[in-house]
C-alpha cells in the first residue's frame, strides 16, 4: 500500500512540473490553472488523502482558477496591446482615388500616405473617385470597403 501511494505522489509530482513547463514554454496562461490543481491533489495526497478525493480536487481547483482568475489575469497580461497599421484602418472613412470596381480588379485610396488596393463589400458596387467610404474589412493587401453612409 506504502508503494503504490509513493507511486500516486510521485504521478502528481511529475504532472505539476510537466504543466509548469509547459506553462513557461508557451507563456500564454495555458497549463497554469491545471498546475494549481495537482499541487493541492499533491498535497493532499501527502495528507493521506485517498485518491478519489485527489482527483476530485485536481478537477476542481483547476476549474475554479479557470474560471475565476483567467478573465482577470488576461485583462492585466493584455493592457498594453497596440494596434497594428491595418487594425486602425477598419472603421475609418475614406476618399476613393480610383474608381472601384471588382469586375474590373480596380480600386484604389490613400490613406495614412500609404496607397491600398480598395475592392468593394458588395460584388456589384462601384463606387467613383472622390467617393467617401468605410472600410469594413481587410483581406490581404486590399480594403474591403462600403460606401459612406452618414449615421
Amino acid at each position: 500500500m506504502i508503494i503504490r501511494e509513493s507511486y500516486i505522489t510521485i504521478a502528481w509530482l511529475i504532472l505539476l512540473i510537466a504543466l509548469l513547463v509547459i506553462e513557461i514554454i508557451t507563456v500564454g496562461l495555458t497549463s497554469i490553472w491545471a498546475a494549481g490543481g495537482a499541487l493541492a491533489a499533491l498535497v493532499l495526497n501527502i495528507l493521506g488523502v485517498p485518491l478519489m478525493w485527489q482527483v476530485v480536487v485536481f478537477f476542481a481547483v483547476t476549474f475554479v482558477l479557470l474560471y475565476f482568475t483567467r478573465p482577470l489575469a488576461v485583462r492585466f497580461m493584455n493592457t498594453h496591446r497596440e494596434k497594428t497599421n491595418y487594425e486602425g484602418i477598419i472603421g475609418k472613412t475614406i476618399r476613393i482615388a480610383e474608381t472601384v470596381d471588382n469586375l474590373s480588379q480596380t480600386g484604389m485610396a490613400v490613406v495614412n500616405g500609404q496607397e491600398w488596393t480598395v475592392r468593394a463589400e458588395k460584388e456589384g458596387d462601384i463606387l467613383k473617385p472622390g467617393t467617401l467610404a468605410k472600410v469594413v474589412n481587410i483581406s490581404g493587401v486590399k480594403l474591403i470597403v462600403r460606401e459612406y453612409e452618414e449615421e
